[in-house]
């Protein structure tokens, strides 16, 4: 989750006025258009949607008849209020002045001076993918690098479909833009202009022995850009409920989730402001899950204990400056790690301690994946900083940290398990995963890595299970020969 960790969205409700049936229809102007999430009782969205909204004053822009959710503009203050009158609606909440932006670490590295050792790859960055090594990628490789028939959706910032380390392997039927919460398959709309999404794309599906560039943990596979981060790296409600209903119903294999898909960094359940999103998010997502859609997802980047989690003064995010402290409680939840069922990912350095950013907690990490820590304690040597070395759009490579970092390697590894062994659903690739990790104990308590008590943290639990670590280090080559 690149804090995109803050792996993100954000929301806020635009409370309309009292409209009376009786009275002509006279709009109350809002200051702009606002985007609205339409959610209904039912898994179902009713036949008169389209009037419904028109006469409250607004316009359908979608329909996600699977799981009961409408995207909705208008720009009357009284919308949202009119809305609510409808017995078939259970909630509505408008998307305006929120959205959670990545925050990961690009880190430009010297491209000149590379180590000369480069196992069996002719890759000549492959040199400082110290993060390949570390989860036995090259050893995974002699047994499978990936199917074609493989597909993973990396729900980012889109994909550069020009990189030539990622063009061969990109799937363009799969690929859309969601942005606006409307899909749209033209490549230009899904063509990254931010630089995340190409860079976790190459961590996943990076080509091999091409003599350029990095490689990537499944350099077989298709990789489907899905965007549904903006330009400037903003995730807003209605482009992550477009995502994965998008993942659903072209049945993909495998989605990358580098961010956290809500209005704030928690999202709590009985916040009625909140509802609508967080409740569709997770009906999206589940039925991505219930196509045979295995999601990964990053952790976040606060060094935040989830498992008690009691503050959030980070979100949200937009507009810039708007940040407010709030108390939060277990009820509010992180989307889309925390949905039951998501591969849930914390993010390690070449040392294999937690990286100092990286957030963690019992029940909620799985597995731990290289992140990178640019810091020095963390830097191999290789000239990488200590960063993940991948894609980055105009034939660019570079490094970066991040849990976001962390989750596309484990996104690899399932594509490689499903390459390896055939369809399964997405219950049996997460065990599979856990059960071939390899065991990570819990650093001394207390975890104080700069010595200063910034990044201060306390693990728990043993070799076989911890809130740093959860069943171990994702392991390419374990996972493809159990």
């Amino acid at each position: 989750m690149t804090r995109i960790g803050r792996l993100g969205l954000a929301l806020v409700i635009m409370l309309g006025l009292l409209f009376v049936a009786a009275a002509p229809l006279v709009p109350a102007r809002a200051e702009a258009m606002q985007t609205y999430v339409v959610l209904y009782k039912k898994l179902a969205v009713p036949a008169e949607a389209t009037s419904v909204i028109d006469g409250a004053g607004g316009v359908l822009l979608y329909s996600y008849d699977r799981i009961g959710v409408a995207i909705a503009q208008s720009d009357d203050a009284a919308f949202r209020d009119r809305l609510l009158k409808e017995k078939s609606i259970e909630s509505v909440s408008s998307t305006a002045g929120f959205g959670v932006k990545l925050n990961d670490e690009v880190i430009e590295v010297d491209e000149e001076d590379l180590p000369a050792e480069q196992m069996v790859y002719d890759d000549p960055y492959f040199s400082r993918q110290w993060d390949m090594r570390q989860i036995h990628v090259p050893e995974a490789h002699l047994v499978t690098m990936g199917s074609p028939d493989v597909v993973v959706g990396d729900i980012d910032t889109g994909l550069d479909y020009t990189h030539p380390d990622l063009a061969a392997n990109v799937d363009f039927s799969n690929s859309v833009s969601c942005v606006g919460g409307v899909p749209n398959q033209d490549p230009a709309a899904w063509m990254d202009e931010h630089g995340h999404g190409t860079h976790t794309a190459g961590t996943i599906a990076a080509l091999a022995n091409n003599g350029i560039g990095v490689i990537g943990v499944a350099p077989n596979v298709k990789i489907a850009g899905i965007k549904a981060g903006n330009d400037d790296g903003y995730f807003f409600p209605e482009a992550v409920i477009c995502a994965f209903m998008w993942a659903g119903d072209h049945h993909l294999d495998v989605t990358n989730n580098s961010y956290y898909a809500d209005p704030w960094l928690f999202n709590c359940r009985n916040d009625h402001e909140q509802h609508a999103i967080w409740k569709a998010e997770q009906r999206a997502i589940r039925y991505a899950m219930s196509q045979g859609v295995t999601v990964v997802a990053a952790q976040g980047n606060e060094n935040m204990d989830l498992a008690k989690k009691n503050y959030d003064d980070t979100s949200p995010d937009y507009p810039p400056g708007s940040e407010i402290d709030r108390q939060i409680t277990n009820a509010c939840v992180q989307i889309p790690n925390e949905i039951p069922g998501v591969i849930g990912v914390t993010a390690n350095g070449s040392l294999l301690q937690k990286s100092a950013y990286s957030s963690y907690g019992v029940g909620v990490t799985q597995v731990v994946a290289p992140g990178g820590d640019s810091r020095r304690y963390q830097d191999p040597g290789d000239g990488s900083r200590g960063a993940v070395y991948s894609t980055y759009p105009g034939n660019r490579y570079v490094g970066m940290t991040g849990t976001s970092m962390a989750s596309p390697h484990v996104a690899g590894v399932a594509a490689l398990i499903l390459s390896e062994y055939g369809k399964m659903p997405p219950g049996r690739v997460q065990a599979i995963i856990n059960q071939t990790a390899e065991p990570q104990p819990c650093p001394p308590n207390p975890f104080d890595p700069s010595g200063t008590g910034r990044y201060l943290a306390i693990c728990q639990g043993g070799i076989g299970y911890n809130s740093f670590y959860g069943h171990g280090q994702v392991d390419a080559y374990n996972a493809v020969t159990r």
